[in-house]
């Protein structure tokens, strides 16, 4: 199990609440990646702005998938490891807005996310999800 995915699991059971990365207290996805992040690496690269539950999806702006560019560090799709974090387009033609953290690999394989009624969970990550994947990221960590 690597450092990242260690560091997720500690999150289950918190509260969703949107806008927020308080671990116990509420977070929403980019929040249990944000506290990912402040766990792992350290002082998060920049301010997040306000942003509504629809991520810019109105006017078609992919703004969770940019930052992410600016911070993560792309892998091909297929090339899947724990402790990945992964982008979701939750609709066909929509905006990418929901990410999540690789747990588990192969059959069995899995991901941890902050999910609206449910809070931090691990869910399987079978074909449902698995199709909803627009880009895999690594985090940039010195060691693993």
């Amino acid at each position: 199990m690597t450092l990242v995915v260690e560091a997720a699991r500690e999150w289950i059971g918190t509260p969703y609440v949107h806008q927020t990365s308080r671990k116990g207290a509420g977070t929403d996805c980019l929040g249990l990646l944000r506290g990912v992040w402040r766990e792992t690496i350290g002082a998060e690269p920049e301010t997040v702005p306000a942003y509504s539950m629809d991520w810019s999806e109105p006017q078609g702006e992919e703004r969770l998938w940019r930052a992410a560019l600016r911070h993560l560090t792309p892998k091909p799709r297929e090339n899947a490891a724990p402790g990945d974090i992964l982008l979701f387009r939750m609709r066909e033609g929509a905006v990418a807005k929901h990410i999540g953290i690789q747990a588990k690999v192969g059959a069995g394989a899995s991901f941890i996310h902050a999910y609206s009624g449910h809070g931090v969970i691990e869910s399987a990550l079978g074909a449902s999800w698995e199709r909803r994947i627009v880009a895999r990221f690594a985090l940039p960590l010195e060691i693993e």
